[in-house]
Formats: C-alpha cells, sequence, structure tokens
C-alpha cells in the first residue's frame, strides 16, 4: 500500500469493519477500496502507522455497505484495487459472478475458472485470501456438500451473511 493510503472503521452487524483505501480519480467518491476487515479475520488488515485516518474518503463505500446490511443492496458499485496473482483475480471474479441470495460450492468456481477438479484445493485458498470480505463475496462459497466451510472472517459471521441474503437453504446450517 502506498503512502496516501486512508482507512477508517464502519460500525456493522458483524463488528467494526476496517476499511483501508487509496485515492482513485475513477472511483466514486474518489477512493477505490483496498481491503475490507472483519475483526480477528484471518490474514486481515491492521491499521499501518503510514496510513491517514479519513472517514471522509469513505462515505459512498459506507453508504452501500449500511444499505447492504439494512437489506436494500444487493450488489456493490464500489471501485477497487485488483491486486493478486493472475490466478486470485480469477477465482476472485467468480465470486463476484455469484448472484445475491445463492451459493457455489468450491468445484464449482474452479468449473467456472476452466480449473481441472484437482485445483479445488488452490482455489479454496485463492478465496481465502480475499482482501475484500462482503464487497468480494466469498461468503456464498460452501463446501460440496452444502455445509459452510473456510471463511477468513469466521463462520458465524458467512451464516449471519447467508441468513441476511436468505441464502437457499444450507443442508444442517440454514432452515429451509
Amino acid at each position: 500500500m502506498t503512502a496516501t493510503t486512508v482507512h477508517t472503521t464502519l460500525g456493522s452487524p458483524l463488528g467494526d469493519l476496517l476499511l483501508v483505501g487509496e485515492p482513485s480519480a475513477t472511483a466514486p467518491g474518489g477512493t477505490a477500496l483496498v481491503s475490507l476487515s472483519v475483526p480477528d479475520q484471518k490474514g486481515g488488515a491492521t491499521v499501518d502507522g503510514t496510513w491517514t485516518h479519513a472517514p471522509e474518503a469513505f462515505t459512498e463505500i459506507a453508504a452501500q455497505l449500511t444499505a447492504y446490511f439494512e437489506g436494500g443492496r444487493t450488489r456493490f458499485g464500489i471501485a477497487f484495487v485488483s491486486g493478486g496473482t493472475p490466478f486470485q483475480q480469477r477465482v476472485w471474479q467468480a465470486l463476484e459472478d455469484i448472484p445475491y441470495g445463492e451459493t457455489r460450492t468450491y468445484g464449482d468456481i474452479a468449473a467456472r475458472i476452466g480449473a481441472p477438479r484437482a485445483a479445488v484445493r488452490a482455489v479454496g485458498t485463492a478465496i481465502g485470501r480475499n482482501p475484500l470480505l462482503i464487497v468480494r463475496p466469498c461468503h456464498r462459497v460452501v463446501g460440496a456438500n452444502g455445509t459452510l466451510t473456510g471463511y477468513a472472517g469466521g463462520l458465524g459471521r458467512k451464516e449471519q451473511l447467508l441468513r441476511l441474503e436468505g441464502a437457499a437453504c444450507v443442508p444442517g446450517i440454514l432452515p429451509a
């Protein structure tokens, strides 16, 4: 991240979200999101002393996230800094294509990007490195048998997000 990196926190039903961004002339509100982390997230961002606390830089992003948590938004119009390897970028793009309220398996994501079935573990690793929780909906990916597995923000938060979205039944986890 650059010396112009900005950050703020946003209260949410998942706890205080840490938003990290960089100035962008093409982003709505002038800030491109670099990272969105939940408290105690595995591999989540932590505030760097060189970053600038700038809540005003996240006005548009915060409004969209608030509308999502209130049930009024199903897609985000947030500019973000992509990062990642080419493989991660393909996986992350596939996440963005999962409709609100629906789930896909890790195998589905592998097939979507043209990876062999043996790449399911690599797909899971790429999903686990997603720096943009919620906005890039990795919570919509479930195990092959429909169970909740692997979420950097914790399985309780994954379940909370799927319930918020009214996701179809996940056997043994979410009611039909």
